[in-house]
């Protein structure tokens, strides 16, 4: 199969539902099946990589077999140029993903997050196991810009580059939330944690509003950019949290997933939350959360389980396929109008 940024491959089309078919984005799923049991460079079906979800929402496999994709960036200006973090390390599509080039060295491997800057999408960001990478130039060359990072601790689970201003970074780290204001040429920590920050998140409603979730600190939000930081009481951090989704549609709604908590959700904008796992699998080892920007359907990626969908945001669920998966990220795409 051949993966087509902006349109669901010619291979997956069917009858095409309306609703799905006013769909004003493509996602895309970066995930293995079966991965437990797969042996690494074993022969046979490629099964990991990149998911589609088809005219009739149900999702296929399409491209190269890509090891440990974690998450996709889309150029904005042109979604035929398309980066991957994998593996072996950053990949570059010029293509639409009919064919990759790995764009890092060997000492660049197995990077955790990967980000286009929206104001200047020249220039990617990339999280490493043991730091922090940039490219200005789409990915011909790198270079390591750490200055402010710990030399010890620098893991990088998880990065967001502020929507509203080119160059300002927050970088989740294994010892806090780091802030660059100048490209990741200096690095300030806003926050410490003694252990891993795994997902930090912009309000799509208001730019100034952050949530970031941790393995033991709970959850955190900041109301000003992300200056300062403040534990949310009411989200329990007994257990590790994983992911956290804001709706782009309905203003106040917003999800976090976490390792045997399940999904949380809250209505108003953050001041309450409600356990949310009617439906899904008693262990509730939830491990990403995303919410659609067209329709505002919720979904819950279960660890080696399944892909489940809910249309009231988490009060029911059900599983919509991807058995046996492990989701590692959810890519809206906009399509080309």
């Amino acid at each position: 199969m051949t993966f087509h940024p902006g349109r669901i491959i010619l291979s997956l089309l069917a009858a095409c539902p309306i609703a799905v078919c006013a769909a004003s984005h493509d996602l895309y799923l970066a995930a293995s099946i079966n991965a437990s049991s797969r042996v690494m460079g074993a022969r046979g079906e490629a099964l990991d990589g990149i998911y589609a979800r088809g005219p009739d929402n149900t999702y296929g496999h399409v491209g190269h077999h890509l090891p440990l994709l974690i998450t996709l960036a889309f150029d904005p200006r042109d979604s035929t140029r398309v980066y991957g973090a994998g593996l072996s390390g950053v990949m570059r599509s010029a293509d639409g993903g009919v064919t990759w080039r790995l764009v890092t060295g060997w000492q660049e491997t197995e990077p955790k997050a990967l980000a286009l800057d929206a104001v200047n999408p020249d220039t990617v960001y990339a999280g490493l196991p043991d730091g922090f990478i940039v490219s200005d130039d789409c990915g011909e060359t790198w270079e390591r810009r750490e200055a402010g990072l710990p030399e010890r601790g620098k893991y990088t689970q998880t990065l967001q580059v502020d929507r509203t201003r080119a160059g300002r970074v927050f970088a989740g780290c294994e010892t806090g939330i780091y802030l660059t204001e100048d490209g990741a040429r200096s690095w300030g920590r806003v926050f410490e944690t003694v252990d891993t920050v795994n997902d930090i998140q912009q309000s799509p409603h208001d730019p100034a509003h952050w949530i970031a979730v941790s393995q033991s600190a709970g959850a955190l939000e900041s109301r000003d950019s992300g200056l300062t930081w403040a534990r949310l009481p009411q989200v329990p951090s007994e257990k590790a949290l994983y992911s956290v989704a804001f709706d782009p549609k309905q203003r106040g709604r917003t999800a976090i997933a976490g390792w045997t908590l399940g999904i949380i959700t809250s209505e108003d904008d953050g001041r309450t939350w409600t356990e949310r796992n009617i439906g899904l699998p008693p262990l509730h080892r939830v491990w990403r959360t995303a919410v659609d920007p067209d329709d505002g359907r919720l979904y819950a990626a279960v660890y080696d389980n399944a892909l489940y969908a809910s249309s009231d945001f988490g009060r029911t669920w059900k599983a919509i396929g991807m058995e046996a998966s492990v989701i590692r990220n959810f890519i809206f795409v906009p399509r080309a109008r």
